[in-house]
């Protein structure tokens, strides 16, 4: 039996990529953070997506994570997500 579970996604809007390595880097950061279920970096859209339990960790940590790698969060969006388990 398929459970669903609701969860937020996190839309960063970033400043600064300027590389394939720099979405891997930031990918990988995000994705290591605990209540992080996935993670999607748009390159060309300069945009970081991250789907996550937010009874685990917030929206303002995760931009936290992606500024301390020296990349500028310009602005972060926070919709209502459903993820199947």
């Amino acid at each position: 039996m398929e459970v669903l579970i609701m969860t937020k996604r996190a839309i960063l809007q970033l400043d600064g990529l300027t590389c394939p390595s720099c979405m891997t880097k930031i990918q990988s950061a995000l994705q290591n953070q605990a209540g992080v279920e996935k993670v999607q970096v748009l390159f060309n859209a300069s945009k970081a997506k991250a789907d996550f339990d937010d009874s685990q960790v917030s929206a303002e940590q995760l931009a936290a994570v992606v500024d301390k790698l020296g990349y500028e969060v310009k602005k972060i969006k926070v919709k209502d997500s459903v993820a199947a388990n």
